[in-house]
């Protein structure tokens, strides 16, 4: 068995796309241009990256987005004042700081200080209680992403057993309490680092989604053969970019899979301008 691929580079431009005619659509009926800021302290060189990719999604989608470059010697008062700047600004309608933060700064206390409404992200804590009660304003980006790959290449959520192999606040969490609401229902396990035989629980999933953060964690003997594989992880390994799955063992046992890069990367930029046309209608309104 090969497993089949789940292009999500390809699923991303198909998305902004639509997402440009949305956004071009919604200029044209109220001339206002949906804008996206994004917030970078320092020179981490993954950070540069990922906002220059965020910049040129911006321009093909008919996005408006500013940079804010900000040295890493930035207070943290530094940093909230900005925020509130551009929180007071009509002209803005999502707010992207992009993490990590440089030591010294409470990176939960500066994105708990973003309004809400323009929480583009969703990691403000009103907007993930909203999306624990199934109400959500906006979808956090990288789970949302899964989700269109899953609903766009087919593969059936209702009733399946998924599996999120980690926790974290941006992807395990969030990705369990979207697929186990009404309209998903799945059936959902979330393992973490003290989950007890950690191969044993994956092997039960119908789909398995890996956010762990360990370069190739995840091994064919961890696959129930036919299972759905999202690697979420993004490592480097022996000079290479690599995911947490294994990806050659795994693709022999598996039904669908993801790759790295080209997988979930692309849908999760993606997710953040369909989340910042969200903020503009509601905004607009």
């Amino acid at each position: 068995m090969t497993a089949r691929l789940l292009d999500g580079k390809a699923l991303a431009q198909e998305i902004q796309a639509e997402i440009a005619r949305d956004a071009a659509d919604f200029t044209q009926a109220t001339g206002v241009q949906p804008c996206l800021a994004a917030v970078l302290v320092g020179d981490d060189p993954a950070s540069e990256v990922y906002v220059r990719n965020k910049r040129l999604a911006c321009e093909r989608s008919n996005l408006a987005s500013q940079l804010f470059r900000l040295p890493g010697s930035t207070t943290q008062a530094e940093l909230l004042e900005l925020v509130a700047r551009l929180n007071a600004d009509s002209q803005v309608h999502g707010i992207l700081v992009q993490l990590p933060l440089p030591r010294g700064i409470d990176a939960t206390a500066v994105l708990d200080a973003i309004d809400p409404l323009k929480d583009v992200d969703a990691f403000h804590p009103d907007n993930v209680g909203r999306l624990m009660q199934g109400r959500p304003r906006y979808l956090p980006c990288t789970p949302h992403g899964i989700q269109q790959l899953l609903t766009r290449n087919g593969i059936e959520v209702a009733g399946q057993h998924v599996v999120v192999v980690g926790r974290s606040d941006i992807v395990g969490k969030p990705m369990g309490m979207m697929l186990v609401q009404r309209g998903h229902d799945a059936t959902v396990t979330i393992c973490h680092s003290r989950t007890r035989d950690l191969p044993a629980v994956t092997r039960t999933a119908d789909i398995l989604i890996v956010a762990i953060g360990q370069a190739r964690f995840v091994t064919a003997n961890m696959v129930r053969p036919g299972a759905t594989v999202i690697d979420v992880g993004m490592n480097r390994a022996d000079g290479k970019l690599c995911g947490d799955v294994d990806f050659d063992a795994v693709r022999s046992v598996a039904g669908a899979i993801t790759p790295v890069p080209g997988g979930v990367g692309p849908l999760t930029v993606t997710m953040l301008l369909a989340n910042t046309l969200v903020a503009a209608r509601k905004l607009q309104v």
